[in-house]
């Protein structure tokens, strides 16, 4: 009886096996340029990177920072309140802070000369070179809430009583530009910012309406919206504001102007909102949600106008100057916030005669730089923003 064997060779076990790729110590071939992506960056990186871009945009970030900090804290900054009238010191110019004494030397803390009037006809004053007095900081002066909620009566600076510091001058009531300005801003800045809100509230929601809805929903929305959109709006903003009595107080005018301008804003957005909802909700993960049995509010309000937010952040911002215009016309035409309260328009109306503006030119300069600086740092804002969140750019590279 012999052995049958099996050769060696033809055992399964016996069989070479392929080496796993890179095992005989060679490399994989790689492909070039995936080895040269970037790699991918997070959304935020992406847009800081686009933004950067735009130094300007930046700036008028940064302006409106200020801005609206300033306002934030208006009643501390201010040294006197809005109200308070000075009876010796009518149309009184800016004062100069001095920070070179009569010898020529350099002082830290700047001093400020007090004034006499020269001549009551051409509201002409007279510095007193020996009535100067320091400025100083965090003085006590009238008491106030600090956001309206901390009762305090510190000032940033002022100078001793009887003494009087006037910055950007006074009005024709004797009334501290420097101070107005700070309180009118907390007014004239923030109708853009809640009027803004609340039109583009309005506005995504029925533009999203009509362009998920479609048929007569989108016909009702879109006529209405044309027919406040085919009236000028200044006439419109005039109108609906006279509705309203004239004597109304201050915080119920202000209420009456955010509700006017947000009436008004409402419809650009909500055609340009029914566009974009017309074109997403083609998308595969509309079709996909509809099909698994999602109910359409949640469809509009989770998928859709959440694709819509770019748009709407730079539109916002872009459309913020408008609001704050609109306050400032209503204002200054005197259908707006009423004296004593401050705003950025009833300061212009005091520039409104040839006199003030030859004579008291801090009048006009005052309010107009304040207003010209705000609109430029929201438009460039928004050209920044435009950029940055374009969706037509590389997100996950270079741009």
């Amino acid at each position: 009886m012999t052995d049958v064997r099996r050769d060696e060779s033809t055992r399964p076990d016996a069989v070479d096996a392929a080496p796993p790729p890179g095992g005989d110590g060679t490399d994989l071939p790689v492909d070039a340029d995936a080895a040269d992506a970037p790699p991918p960056q997070s959304p935020w990186r992406v847009f800081w990177r686009q933004m950067r871009k735009s130094p300007l945009a930046i700036a008028g970030g940064l302006l409106l920072l200020v801005f609206y900090g300033f306002a934030a804290v208006a009643p501390f900054v201010a040294p006197y309140p809005q109200e308070e009238m000075d009876r010796e010191r009518y149309y009184h110019p800016p004062h100069r802070l001095r920070f070179v004494d009569a010898q020529g030397n350099f002082r830290l803390i700047p001093v400020v000369r007090q004034t006499t009037l020269a001549d009551a006809r051409s509201f002409r004053y007279e510095e007193d070179p020996a009535r100067e007095l320091p400025l100083r900081f965090f003085v006590r002066g009238a008491p106030y809430r600090l956001f309206w909620v901390f009762p305090t009566d510190i000032h940033l600076f002022g100078v001793d009583a009887p003494g009087r510091v006037y910055l950007l001058g006074t009005d024709s009531f004797g009334r501290d530009q420097f101070s107005r300005l700070l309180y009118g801003a907390q007014i004239s800045l923030t109708v853009g910012i809640v009027g803004i809100a609340v039109s583009f509230v309005l506005g995504m929601i029925l533009g999203g309406v009509a362009g998920y809805f479609g048929g007569w929903v989108d016909t009702v929305i879109m006529r209405f919206s044309e027919l406040l959109l085919s009236i000028p709006s200044l006439y419109l903003i005039v109108a609906l504001r006279a509705v309203f009595p004239i004597e109304l107080p201050s915080q119920y005018v202000y209420l009456g102007i955010v509700g006017i301008l947000s009436f008004i804003g409402w419809a650009s957005l909500a055609r340009v909102i029914r566009g974009q909802v017309l074109s997403i909700r083609r998308q595969e993960f509309v079709t996909a949600a509809e099909a698994l049995g999602v109910s359409r509010f949640r469809i509009i309000v989770r998928h859709i106008l959440p694709n819509t937010l770019s748009f709407v952040i730079v539109a916002a911002t872009v459309s913020v100057p408008g609001y704050i215009l609109g306050e400032v016309v209503l204002s200054f035409l005197g259908v707006g916030v009423q004296e004593p309260s401050a705003s950025w328009g009833n300061m212009l109306n005091q520039a409104r005669s040839i006199r003030a503006l030859t004579s008291f030119p801090w009048l006009l300069y005052v309010p107009g730089l304040a207003i010209f600086l705000t609109v430029m740092a929201f438009n460039f804002l928004g050209d920044g923003l435009r950029d940055a969140l374009d969706p037509r750019r590389v997100t996950g590279g270079r741009s």
